[in-house]
């Protein structure tokens, strides 16, 4: 009974550990989970949200101000009596209130153009926070192909190296039959040792580049990551030329976060410039208000203070007005602050054109790119196929003797090298294709 419970026991860890084993991430999967868990998107996340404030607090500020205020003061000795203006020698308390409100009327139409700047520069924090999620999602994307990439690269060397390690055997049986000297013996250890060690580097750079996704993921409490490989044989499409190129800049011109949000930045730097002439014009600002007090210095006809309640409604006053106030000079700061802001606007503009020519140049890069990319491809799928040819005949002249081990050696490294060669094309053909789809606005990634 005992040792049923314990094969049972044995048989649901396996279960367990196999379910484990099984859970891989695909690269939709890794996007979105370090877009949920980078602090750093948290960061432009609280930025957005500050200028999202600001813009409602402008919008809050057209309308009336309005404050109450009230006081209660014990004078001692010789005082003014606030109800009469007369002086009273006697210790005696008063109290006021105050509720004041106003309103501008025109104030060169700073207040709208604040408004409409702000929202502007709202909107451009919440675009260059998507900016960042896409910087992410591609630094994980790479991540994620390097992890790919050096998987390949294991399976070439552990391929090369079982190669070794069967000549191995082959030379040590020849030398058991007589067929070899034992300094073949060496040389195939020799090069079985060196396809080790190429395990071993490959395996380490395999480990290193997990460890760099699961960083840019922002997955704690994990050492390894198992991924899920979807690698289609890249196929030329279609042939992209400068035309091409002109085409994709003006579709990405329309949706890149980067530009959108220096575009929302100029407009913002256009509408701070006219807040700031604002400042050049006369401002009119109408103001009303409601005033009373109790004093208790005030008395009737028997010399008794009166009521509370009585001075409450009879010491009340109201006003209305209107104000106006005309700018005349303040040592020309107004007029330098509209200069400084004309600078802020052209630099705005200037920025703008930058960030456009950088990515007019970026397209042109990938475009020119994927052109040498589809000839490399194919060059290097002929190269492997030929050089897979050779060793096969290398290998079969090696086991009748009619080359060294060095000679193998050779032409096992050659196929080795046409083998890396070409996963790396495969690969960077694979993110360069993403990255033009990306461009051309096609859902890449699942940003939202």
């Amino acid at each position: 009974m005992i040792a049923r419970i314990k094969i049972t026991i044995l048989l649901i860890c396996a279960i367990s550990s196999n379910v484990l084993a099984q859970q891989k991430w695909s690269l939709d999967e890794c996007v979105s989970y370090a877009l949920e868990h980078n602090l750093q998107l948290k960061d432009f996340q609280y930025t957005t949200d500050a200028n999202r404030e600001t813009y409602r607090q402008s919008i809050r500020d057209i309308l009336p101000s309005v404050d109450a205020s009230t006081n209660y003061v014990i004078s001692f000795g010789r005082a003014e009596d606030p109800n009469t203006g007369t002086f009273v020698n006697q210790d005696f308390f008063s109290n006021s209130y105050n509720l004041n409100g106003a309103i501008d009327l025109f104030q060169g139409f700073q207040k709208i153009n604040t408004i409409k700047a702000s929202k502007f520069l709202y909107k451009a924090t919440n675009e260059e926070t998507t900016h960042q999620k896409y910087l992410l999602a591609f630094r994980v994307m790479q991540a994620f192909y390097d992890i790919q990439f050096f998987e390949g690269l294991v399976a070439i060397s552990t391929e090369q190296q079982a190669v070794s390690q069967t000549n191995y055997d082959l030379v040590e049986k020849q030398i058991e039959l007589g067929l070899k000297a034992g300094a073949d013996l060496y040389e195939a250890e020799s090069l079985l040792l060196t396809d080790k060690l190429n395990v071993t580097q490959s395996k380490n750079q395999l480990a290193a580049a997990k460890l760099n996704l699961i960083q840019a993921m922002n997955l704690e409490n994990e050492t390894d990551i198992e991924i899920q490989v979807e690698l289609q044989e890249a196929k030329p499409e279609m042939e992209l030329d400068t035309l091409e190129s002109e085409t994709i800049f003006s579709e990405a011109r329309d949706f890149i976060p980067l530009i959108k949000a220096q575009e929302l930045r100029t407009k913002a730097a256009k509408k701070q410039l006219a807040a700031e002439r604002g400042n050049l014009y006369p401002s009119l600002q109408l103001f009303a208000g409601f005033r009373t007090g109790y004093f208790e210095t005030t008395v009737d006809s028997l010399g008794l203070t009166i009521p509370f309640k009585d001075q409450f409604r009879d010491n009340a006053s109201e006003f209305i007005g209107v104000g106006l106030s005309i700018p005349i000079t303040n040592g020309w700061s107004r007029r330098s602050r509209v200069k400084q802001q004309k600078i802020a606007y052209k630099r705005a503009q200037n920025n703008l054109d930058i960030q456009e020519q950088e990515l007019q140049q970026t397209i042109a890069q990938l475009v020119q790119e994927y052109n040498s990319l589809l000839v490399e491809l194919e060059q290097s799928n002929q190269q492997v196929k030929a050089q897979s040819l050779s060793f096969e005949i290398a290998q079969k002249r090696y086991e009748k003797g009619l080359i060294n081990a060095l000679e193998l050696f050779t032409a096992k490294n050659l196929f080795a090298n046409a083998q890396n060669e070409n996963l790396q094309v495969r690969l960077r053909s694979e993110i360069n294709k993403s990255t033009l789809d990306f461009y051309k606005g096609l859902p890449v990634f699942n940003i939202n």
